[in-house]
């Protein structure tokens, strides 16, 4: 396997261009570029602030030596424009990072019968069902308290009130779909699964597929609570509806009419809820007709199961 020479220094906007460019004239596999971000709120997307790390990787083969020489010499004269941080090396062993990553992943039991798993592994314990799930992706991995409260409540509302009758699902945001391809497997006979990232959908329809689910069980398409409510899906409403997404979009989302996809008498699973968020929450849910019927909290994170 091969090895590498890790080339970083530390410079701040103006320069991390120039010696990105540098960088890259050396480095057969480009360079990467790191920032702080600072966010305003829960919902600020972030903004890049301080300096920038430029990084660059530089194989350590018999021309490695010369190559580090013209690096630095090529740096040596940027540097006589705007003085720049002597560069910091640092050797980088390689290995199979395929497999080392996946080691890191093991089986998560939740409740009393559900099992997320990796895409990639059989389910251990014969008595729970798998869900399995796809890491590497960008959503939903069952790794977040989030996801696992959402997915404990959903057992426990799906085998003490759903128990022996069939039931749709609507998870609002779906992302990974997760808990959707999970309440199917509890006992749903059919789910809707709507996000307005279009990655989303893809990702949910792979991992449905990864967990045998069909596209006639798991309906999938972009959109929100208004496009659902207006028709655009085939169904409108459930009995059992699901939103993991973040406490201000949740407060939103009720004002946009997501307790009308609650069926009377029905429940809804919320979740991405920090603990200082939850009463907003459940004010929200309360002034559109709802009541909460359980609660639950990982470290700082809330999950909450209402009734219509």
């Amino acid at each position: 396997m091969t090895n590498w020479l890790e080339i970083s220094l530390t410079v701040n906007g103006e320069l991390a261009e120039a010696v990105a460019d540098v960088l890259g004239r050396f480095a057969p596999n480009g360079v990467v570029t790191e920032q702080a971000v600072d966010f305003l709120n829960d919902e600020d997307e972030g903004t890049p602030t301080g300096d920038i790390t430029v990084k660059a990787y530089l194989p350590t083969n018999e021309q490695v030596d010369e190559t580090r020489r013209k690096l630095e010499e090529a740096l040596f004269y940027l540097g006589r424009i705007q003085p720049i941080p002597e560069p910091t090396y640092t050797p980088i062993g390689d290995q199979n990072w395929m497999e080392a990553w996946k080691a890191h992943y093991q089986p998560i039991p939740i409740g009393k019968r559900l099992m997320i798993l990796p895409a990639w592994m059989d389910l251990p314990d014969s008595s729970r069902i798998s869900v399995k799930i796809d890491p590497g992706m960008a959503f939903g991995t069952g790794t977040h308290p989030s996801t696992q409260m959402c997915l404990d409540l959903l057992e426990v509302v799906c085998d003490t009130r759903f128990s022996n009758i069939e039931y749709s699902a609507i998870d609002v945001g779906c992302g990974s779909g997760i808990l959707a391809v999970a309440a199917l497997k509890l006992g749903a006979n059919f789910a809707l699964g709507v996000d307005i990232d279009e990655a989303a959908i893809t990702n949910s329809r792979e991992n449905a597929e990864n967990n045998g689910v069909t596209s006639e069980a798991f309906q999938l398409g972009i959109g929100s609570v208004e496009d659902v409510r207006a028709g655009k899906f085939s169904i409108s409403s459930a009995p059992l509806v699901l939103a993991n997404i973040l406490a201000p979009v949740l407060i939103r989302l009720f004002e946009a009419g997501m307790a009308e996809l609650i069926e009377p008498g029905g429940f809804i699973i919320l979740a991405g809820i920090l603990e200082h968020q939850a009463e907003g929450v459940i004010e929200a849910a309360q002034a559109h007709g709802l009541r909460l019927t359980d609660r639950r909290q990982i470290q700082d994170w809330v999950a909450l199961l209402c009734q219509k």
